[in-house]
């Protein structure tokens, strides 16, 4: 009898080949999944407040909230995109304050941009628009006269210009939710009474913060949600002494509100400076729904911008920030999108616009795009050499031609993405995918290459019967490479210039 040791198992050449005949055949559906078998899923992300344009940190919240919800659509999940207006906090306050100088300004008058407020040369606009609207009528009145209208406003402009730098990287929201909206409803209410009759509210106070002297703190009673229960560190206070809701109160309304829409799962991806809500918000969750809705939440960490080897400068339209329309601008969308996914998202990201538009093999996204190109590039020649190269008619070549290992490895790296799709799904990871194109995109050039050396192994031959396996291998790239832009958000390139 023999001892422990391995089996070495080969798979027959035909095997690959099917794989690129399935390819051929299904097209950009091939490796499209059930996996998520419709089940109902909210992609919350951005959720920017809405008082200024967005910056360079939103630029990549948004696209891999984007991606992941093209991925889920893809592998098969109904997916919500939703943005919360964080418009019902001071920040909005502040934000109507801004805008009203900026509305003497057109009057005019010196504004008094006073510390605190906003100082981007942005809310210019929303205090011409003010002028326009208003006239002089708002001018030498006390706050509480101006306040509310201003604000709202100012908050409605604010929203349109979120929505255009959104459409500026292709990112759109199924769903816009509103935080004042919770406010004077009896959502608020509805959600705390929920929790309090699970005898998950009560009445008590917490102990002084960490590294606080105690003759610096006093305790206080407060109505706190029992987060601990959960697995939080303590439990977090819902309601002040005088009343008052803390910020933790909407944001479990919020929630709440989306486990009674029905939705299967939820995901929120917050920035890395929101990493003190995960526990307390998946406690929320767990709560509300009885355990049956998991919360995933994405914490997105810096990006840091670069240009001519120097950090790249700040805004002066947003006063104290880089704005994705910057980054766009310089950039172009595209390459922003992809670049923003070649890291995990809890891993800082370095944006170096001068290496992102370079065409090297360090360039990521130049190396995909110049993959897609090559192939595109090969069906132009084979048709100007008066072969007939549509799918169906590859997909009906004799693929056995296909027998150098280098081949086979290219078809063997192409029947990884079903399964790659499924794995990025299952763990929210679409950055997956921007790995495993540049994978593809290193073969088929080191393919290509070696056909610099080996002329058996370039893609156009004299024998038409060859050459169509040889493309057939070639578009199956193609083919791959544009599914995987597609979750990514990217438009193929079909010829580089």
């Amino acid at each position: 009898m023999a001892g422990p040791g391995f089996i070495n198992l080969r798979l027959a050449d035909a095997l690959w080949h099917g794989v690129v005949r399935a390819i051929l055949t299904e097209g950009g559906d091939y490796g499209r999944s059930i996996l998520g078998a419709g089940a109902r899923v909210n992609v919350e992300f951005v959720s920017a407040n809405p008082t200024g344009p967005m910056h360079v940190g939103h630029v990549r919240g948004a696209v891999v909230g984007d991606a992941l919800a093209r991925l889920l659509a893809y592998a098969g999940w109904n997916v919500t995109r939703e943005y919360y207006i964080n418009d019902g906090g001071a920040q909005v306050d502040v934000l109507a304050r801004s805008a009203y100088e900026r509305y003497r300004e057109a009057h005019g008058l010196s504004p008094e941009i006073a510390e605190g407020l906003y100082p981007g040369d942005y809310l210019v606009a929303v205090g011409a628009a003010l002028k326009v609207k208003y006239g002089d009528e708002l001018l030498d009145k006390e706050e509480k006269y101006w306040l509310s209208e201003v604000r709202d406003f100012a908050t409605g402009m604010m929203m349109e210009m979120i929505r255009e730098d959104l459409a500026a990287l292709d990112v759109t929201m199924d769903v816009y939710s509103s935080e004042k909206a919770l406010y004077g409803t009896g959502k608020i209410e509805a959600a705390i009474q929920t929790l309090r009759d699970q005898g998950l509210i009560y009445e008590g106070t917490l102990p002084p913060p960490k590294g606080k002297l105690s003759e610096d703190w006093e305790p206080r009673e407060q109505t706190l949600f029992r987060s601990t229960a959960f697995g939080d560190d303590e439990d977090r206070p819902v309601q002040k002494a005088d009343g008052s809701w803390t910020y933790f109160a909407p944001d479990i309304a919020y929630h709440y509100d989306k486990v009674q829409r029905g939705f299967d799962q939820l995901i929120d991806i917050f920035g890395a400076d929101h990493g003190g809500y995960v526990k307390r918000m998946k406690a929320t969750v767990a709560a509300l729904s009885g355990g049956r809705v998991p919360l995933d939440i994405k914490l997105i960490q810096l990006v840091k911008l670069w240009k001519g080897g120097e950090p790249f400068k700040m805004s002066k339209r947003a006063g104290t920030f880089v704005t994705l329309r910057d980054v766009v601008e310089q950039a172009g969308a595209d390459v922003t999108r992809f670049i923003m996914l070649t890291r995990k998202n809890d891993v800082a990201l370095d944006f170096d616009f001068d290496k992102v538009l370079e065409q090297s093999k360090d360039n990521p996204v130049f190396y995909v795009q110049y993959a897609n190109a090559r192939v595109n590039s090969i069906l132009r020649k084979a048709r100007e050499a008066g072969l007939s190269v549509s799918d169906a008619e590859l997909a009906a070549a004799d693929l056995s031609i296909l027998s150098h290992e280098a081949e086979i490895g290219m078809a063997r790296k192409l029947a990884e993405w079903p399964r790659l799709v499924e794995i990025a799904a299952r763990g929210n990871e679409p950055h997956r995918v921007a790995f495993y194109l540049y994978e593809v995109a290193s073969d088929f050039h080191a393919l290509w290459n070696r056909g610099n050396d080996d002329p058996s192994l370039r893609f156009l031959q004299d024998d038409p019967a060859v050459s169509r396996a040889k493309i057939a291998l070639a578009r199956s790239v193609g083919v791959v490479i544009c599914a995987g832009l597609g979750i990514l958000g990217v438009t193929p390139v079909e010829e580089m210039r």
